[in-house]
């Protein structure tokens, strides 16, 4: 084995000698990975921004692969003049819980203006846009569009057309892969902060990519649109997931701390919106389980794993969360598994989990029993009234399934003009 190293060793250190060392290294596992936008606008020595006053919309997820922030890394460079900061959800340093609102303040590693875009203004006022000629964004999304960054995005690049800025994206990967699209476009009347543009629930591109669709597709307020540039990442495929990529993760909001969460969300996360019933927020599988005071979990463990969907197992739970909604409580429910990610089909398993708990407890069905005044916002969610109304008479996911399919086929399509990456 000790010989077989050293042969290795051997051969990288000649292919490095002989000019070959970006294979070598991609062929040994050496590859360090891909290079976010921020790490590929540093390569370049911020040539793009040069002469140009900078705002940066960010926050703690804006870091290079070693875990810089992109607030340090431009304040401290000699070619950038970063002059404000603009707080969306969570704030630039990820001080503000999750619906908090956030605040006016300066930046105390920097003494920089920070303005809130996460308050009474979800989008930069031409106030807050003097003294600068460019926005730059950096923010790691999940690919979902109810997550409030890709509504952020949308907004800056609004405020930014309405005033003659700049903007540039600086890309970073979609933790779902490129080829994942699910759900139904907004339907009009239901566009808000969670649901801002007509795309798919999961619309499987970077925000670099759908930045370009935005402007594009003249999507943005009044069909207007903004001087774009996005900075591409280097080394991304579409058919990679988190891991594939050896960046670190750093969670976008307090309950998506760990990569794995951000695959659950869209499995619960709309459920989640009627607080009908557990989706392990409050304990330590956010967005992974389906459970109640009143569930018993083998009979729904069964009963879920009978429906035989693919990609998917689910096992029976007894738990206590620590916080939130249901403190306290001593609930039982299933966990879900997706054991094969390409197979799978995500956001429609929350529907599935009210159609069995609806058979086995008719006197439980979800709108019946849950807050009406949440309905709204499971609406805005879903881009729809349909979904809830139509599953509601039956609770049958095969009612609303073709409602729900119907917008991705040709979204897919749309989105290649924009692609940025194979």
């Amino acid at each position: 084995m000790k010989r077989l190293q050293k042969f290795i060793i051997a051969v990288a250190t000649l292919l490095f000698a002989t000019g070959a060392g970006n294979f070598a290294s991609a062929q040994l596992g050496l590859f360090s990975g891909v290079k976010p936008g921020i790490e590929v606008l540093r390569d370049n020595h911020f040539k793009e921004l040069k002469g140009k006053r900078i705002g940066l919309v960010t926050n703690p997820t804006g870091v290079d692969s070693d875990l810089n922030s992109d607030i340090d890394i431009l304040f401290k460079a000699p070619e950038v003049k970063l002059v404000a900061l603009y707080a969306p959800e969570h704030g630039v340093r990820g001080d503000a819980y999750a619906g908090a609102e956030v605040t006016d303040q300066k930046d105390s590693a920097t003494g920089l203006p920070v303005y809130s875009i996460f308050g009474k203004n979800r989008k930069p006022s031409a106030e807050m846009l003097k003294g600068i000629d460019a926005l730059v964004f950096d923010i790691q999304d999940i690919g979902c569009r109810s997550y409030t960054f890709v509504s952020t995005l949308g907004l800056i690049m609004e405020a930014a057309a309405e005033n003659n800025k700049e903007v540039y994206v600086l890309d970073r990967p979609n933790p779902l892969g490129g080829e994942r699209v699910e759900g139904n476009l907004v339907d009009t009347g239901y566009t808000s902060f969670v649901s801002q543009f007509k795309i798919p629930y999961l619309y499987g591109l970077t925000l670099g990519e759908l930045a370009q669709m935005l402007n594009g597709e003249k999507m943005l307020k009044d069909g207007e649109q903004c001087k774009l540039t996005v900075i591409p990442m280097k080394g991304w495929h579409r058919d990679m997931l988190y891991e594939d990529t050896k960046l670190p993760w750093v969670l976008p909001s307090p309950h998506i701390p760990q990569i794995v969460n951000a695959y659950y969300y869209p499995v619960s996360g709309i459920l989640g919106e009627l607080g009908y019933i557990s989706e392990g927020v409050g304990y330590t599988l956010p967005f992974q389980l389906f459970a109640a005071e009143w569930i018993e979990p083998q009979e729904f463990s069964r009963e879920m794993n009978a429906l035989k969907l693919k990609g998917l197992e689910f096992r029976p739970i007894y738990f206590t969360p620590f916080y939130g909604a249901h403190n306290g409580q001593n609930m039982g429910g299933v966990q879900v598994f997706i054991t094969n990610y390409k197979k799978a089909r995500l956001v429609e398993v929350q529907f599935y989990a009210m159609q069995v708990l609806a058979k086995m407890y008719p006197d439980r069905k979800t709108f019946d029993c849950c807050n009406k005044q949440r309905f709204s916002m499971f609406d805005v969610v879903c881009g729809t009234k349909y979904i809830r109304e139509k599953f509601s008479e039956r609770y049958e996911w095969k009612d609303v399934k073709s409602f729900f399919e119907k917008d991705e086929a040709a979204f897919k399509e749309l989105s290649k003009k924009y692609y940025l990456y194979k």
